[in-house]
């Protein structure tokens, strides 16, 4: 009877997640405060939400390093890095790959900002940012602008990699001339 229970039990949360139907997969709305997180970065140092309070976050979450799509949404934050800067806000992208993948990917694609390796994809479920594909949990590419005080000011789901800096940037604009 025990192994029956035990059996019930595990088909039911495995049910649970297969459906997505774990309430922390729930995108938190404009408005409310960004979920605090601690992360290993590329450069093997711990970086926090709070680390940025007074800035700009453009906390974009994305499924693995060295793929097509990614690589292009990288190099296009990149391309634009100066314009966040002028604008008082960072660039902070987030996946499941090692700080030591996002080392070597940073290094191939000259990247100078900061990416956030959650391996664990606890983060990404704060986000209600994550996908599976083939039996796998990927963090899914959807992105938030957070204000200066924490809170999360536009969220952006399942966006397109190839014009999606030019879109984070004109609603940052936006949202700046609002505040």
């Amino acid at each position: 009877m025990r192994k029956l229970v035990a059996l019930f039990a595990l088909l039911s949360i495995t049910a649970v997640v297969a459906l997505g139907l774990n309430p922390s997969t729930e995108v938190p709305a404009a408005g409310a405060a960004a979920p605090t997180f601690k992360l290993l970065t590329n450069e093997g140092k711990e970086a926090s939400l709070s680390d940025f309070k007074g800035k700009w976050v453009v906390l974009y979450f994305y499924p693995k390093d060295f793929t097509s799509g990614c690589t292009l949404e990288a190099r296009n934050f990149q391309r634009d890095l100066a314009k966040y800067e002028q604008a008082n806000a960072v660039i902070l992208g987030v996946s499941i790959d090692t700080a030591e993948s996002h080392k070597s990917f940073c290094a191939k694609e000259g990247l100078a900002f900061k990416l956030l390796s959650d391996t664990d994809a606890k983060v990404s479920q704060q986000y209600g940012s994550t996908m599976e594909y083939n039996g796998n949990t990927y963090s899914a590419r959807n992105t938030f602008i957070i204000d200066p005080q924490g809170k999360i000011a536009k969220v952006f789901l399942k966006v397109g990699p190839a014009g999606h800096s030019d879109e984070v940037l004109a609603t940052l604009a936006e949202l700046q001339k609002k505040s």
